[in-house]
């Protein structure tokens, strides 16, 4: 398990300090990887340390599965910030790199609003690796990565 030391300030904070958990913590929010066109949408005061371990999460999970927000918040010892996942995959810094098409809702869904094109990109990413889409939405008991 990969850990993050939470204080109470927001994800908008400098680099080097560390965020907490943010007002709606707990709701599921939701994420691109192999993009070429993609545009870096970072700032340096993106790249803190909960966004650096929630990028190292991802990079560990297998092609072919998905994970949730939720459970990405719950491995790097942040559960109630679920939100914040989202926020941090909606400024990868990295999307050739890091797999954030590969996170899903809580009952499969695909990201509305993914950040790298949509959520017919992420459903594509997906089906390119393996992962069967149907009505956008993924069979987590199928597909849901269970470290």
């Amino acid at each position: 398990m990969i850990q993050v030391t939470r204080t109470d300030t927001d994800l908008d904070t400098d680099p080097g300090t560390n965020p907490g958990s943010g007002p709606g913590a707990d709701a599921e929010a939701a994420p691109s990887d192999s993009c070429a066109e993609c545009t870096n949408n970072a700032s340096k005061k993106d790249i803190n340390p909960f966004n650096r371990a929630v990028y190292a999460y991802l990079k560990t999970v297998p092609q072919g599965k998905v994970v949730t927000y939720g459970q990405v918040a719950r491995a790097i010892g942040a559960p109630r910030a679920s939100r914040q996942v989202g926020r941090a995959l909606h400024v990868n810094p990295q999307p050739g790199i890091i797999p954030c098409h590969r996170v899903v809702f809580r009952d499969g869904s695909l990201a509305p609003a993914f950040a790298f094109g949509g959520m017919q990109i992420q459903a594509e990413l997906l089906r390119s690796e393996g992962v069967e889409v149907k009505d956008c939405k993924v069979d987590l008991a199928k597909y849901g990565w269970k470290e």
